[in-house]
């Protein structure tokens, strides 16, 4: 799936954050590391910014994490990752929503040929894929600050985050194929 690919960043972070109490500066500097590869492996390949949102956000977030995390060596903003990652994703959906470039469309373009790109349809497909994932990563910031807050432990952390990404995903999935029952076929980001 091609929205996957703009998580890897997030995804590298999430495995190295999670060998020691420590690791968590390494894995903001993992995870900038991937993001940029990324960038750079879409700019030799052509692709452009509109489809590299997710990978921008997420090395902007991780250079400043990584900046707090090695600058301030007694700062507790790791305790908050989880919060801070979804509340991050969530503006970064919302913001791409806001300027009319929703983060799904980009993604969508490496998949749907170049005549469907200026289509209504495409267009609100698009939105409707992109406002899904902008919710959910807003009650999923929400659901893990709570968890912290009330100690409700890793596991509860850990469930609230997959439900964070499976449920945009399993939408999209089902979207994508409601939009090709209806002919939108060719209009659905991956």
């Amino acid at each position: 799936m091609t929205i996957l690919r703009g998580f890897a960043p997030w995804i590298v972070y999430g495995v190295v954050a999670g060998f020691s109490d420590d690791s968590w500066r390494w894995g903001a500097l993992a995870a900038v590391v991937v993001g940029l590869a990324l960038i750079l492996d879409d700019r030799r390949h052509g692709i452009g910014p509109d489809a590299q949102i997710l990978e921008i956000s997420a090395v902007v977030f991780f250079v400043a994490l990584a900046a707090v995390g090695f600058i301030t060596r007694n700062t507790t903003i790791h305790q908050y990752d989880s919060t801070l990652a979804f509340g991050w994703l969530a503006l970064t959906a919302w913001a791409s929503l806001a300027i009319g470039k929703p983060f799904t469309e980009g993604i969508a373009k490496r998949e749907v040929p170049q005549q469907y790109w200026g289509t209504e349809k495409f267009r609100r497909v698009n939105r409707v894929i992109t406002a899904v994932w902008a919710v959910a990563f807003t009650l999923t910031a929400i659901a893990v600050w709570i968890i912290y807050r009330t100690d409700a432990g890793d596991l509860a952390d850990g469930i609230a985050q997959a439900v964070g990404f499976i449920l945009p995903i399993s939408f999209t999935n089902w979207y994508k194929s409601r939009a090709a029952a209806t002919g939108d076929a060719a209009q659905q980001p991956g």
